[in-house]
C-alpha cells in the first residue's frame, strides 16, 4: 500500500501504548503545535502487543512521521526498527520512532535523557557521583534510568522487580555496576541508598499502589517517581511525610518528549513554567 500524500497536509504524530488513557503525552505535543502555530497533530492510540506490528505499518501508510512508545511496548517495538540508536540498543527499549519518507523505522530512546534532565531541573545541585540507587521495576524504563544512571556517576545500581529474571538481564546486560535486589529483600535495601526509583506502573491511575515500604531511608535519600498520573503519587506523599526530598514524573515527561517533537515537528520547543502549569491542570 502506498503512503497518503497531501499537498500542505499537517505534520502526523502520536503515542501507542496499553493502556494509553493516562498518557499526558498529546496534551503536552498540542500545547506545544498551538503555541509554536504548527500545521500538526499528535493523536493518542491504544494498541495490543498482538497489534503492534500492524498498527506501526499502518501509521507509516496514513504519512505519519513518528510515535512515542509507552508501557508495554518499549522493549517489544525494537523488533520492528530498522536502525537503533546506541543508547536504545545499549538499554533495550525505545520510547521514540521516527519513520522515513521511505518507510523505514528509527528507534531512540529518550527516557534516561528526560529522567536525568527532571532531576536537574528539580534539583540543580545534585550529584550522582558515588551515590547508590534502587531502582523498582524492570521495563524499559528502567533500563534506561539505570543506563543513564551510570552515564552520571552512580556508584551502584539496585534493580528490584517480582519477576527476578527480568532484573537479571538488565544486570548482566549493563554491566558491574548493576545488581539484582530480591524484591522481598528490597525494604531492607532502602536504608542504605541515596536514591529510591519507583520505575512501575504501581501507583498509576487504575493500577495497584506502591506496596514498597520507604519507612528505613535515610533523612538525605531522593525518593522519584517516574508515574505523573496522578501527579502526586501515594509514594511521593509519604516521602513528604518522612521529610525525604521528592522529584515527580511530570518533568522526566516533558523533558523526553523534546527530541521526538523537534524531529517530527522541526521546533525545538522551550520548557517553562507555563507548560509545567498546563500539564498538571
Amino acid at each position: 500500500m502506498d503512503k497518503i500524500t497531501i499537498d500542505n497536509a499537517p505534520y502526523l504524530a502520536g503515542v501507542i501504548g496499553h493502556p494509553i488513557s493516562h498518557s499526558k503525552s498529546p496534551k503536552l505535543h498540542n500545547y506545544w503545535l498551538t503555541k509554536y502555530k504548527i500545521n500538526g497533530f499528535y493523536v493518542p492510540f491504544s494498541v495490543t502487543t498482538e497489534k503492534l506490528k500492524s498498527s506501526i505499518e499502518g501509521l507509516i501508510d496514513l504519512g505519519f512521521k513518528g510515535v512515542n512508545v509507552t508501557i508495554p511496548h518499549k522493549t517489544n517495538v525494537l523488533t520492528y526498527a530498522d536502525s537503533v540508536t546506541d543508547r536504545a540498543s545499549l538499554i533495550g527499549a525505545a520510547n521514540t520512532l521516527y519513520f522515513s519518507k521511505s518507510g523505514k523505522i528509527h528507534a531512540d530512546n529518550t527516557d534516561g535523557y528526560g529522567f536525568i534532565q527532571n532531576i536537574m531541573d528539580e534539583i540543580p545541585d545534585f550529584d550522582f557521583y558515588d551515590k547508590r540507587a534502587i531502582i523498582y521495576g524492570a521495563g524499559g524504563s528502567s533500563r534506561a534510568i539505570a543506563s543513564a544512571l551510570i552515564s552520571n556517576g552512580i556508584k551502584e545500581v539496585g534493580i528490584s522487580n517480582r519477576t527476578r529474571s527480568k532484573a537479571q538481564i538488565i544486570s548482566e546486560n549493563l554491566g558491574a555496576k548493576v545488581s539484582v535486589v530480591d524484591w522481598r529483600n528490597a525494604p531492607e535495601m532502602v536504608g542504605e541508598v541515596d536514591i529510591i526509583i519507583n520505575a512501575t506502573s504501581m501507583g498509576m491511575v487504575g493500577q495497584p499502589d506502591f506496596s514498597q515500604p520507604i519507612s528505613r531511608a535515610k533523612k538525605t535519600t531522593l525518593v522519584v517517581d517516574i508515574v505523573y498520573n496522578p501527579l502526586v503519587t501515594d509514594l511521593l506523599k509519604e516521602a513528604k511525610k518522612l521529610n525525604l526530598k521528592t522529584v515527580g514524573g511530570i518533568g522526566m515527561l516533558i523533558n523526553q518528549a523534546v527530541p521526538g517533537f523537534e524531529h517530527w515537528f522541526q521546533k525545538t520547543p522551550v520548557i517553562d513554567d507555563d507548560i509545567r502549569k498546563f500539564i498538571i491542570e
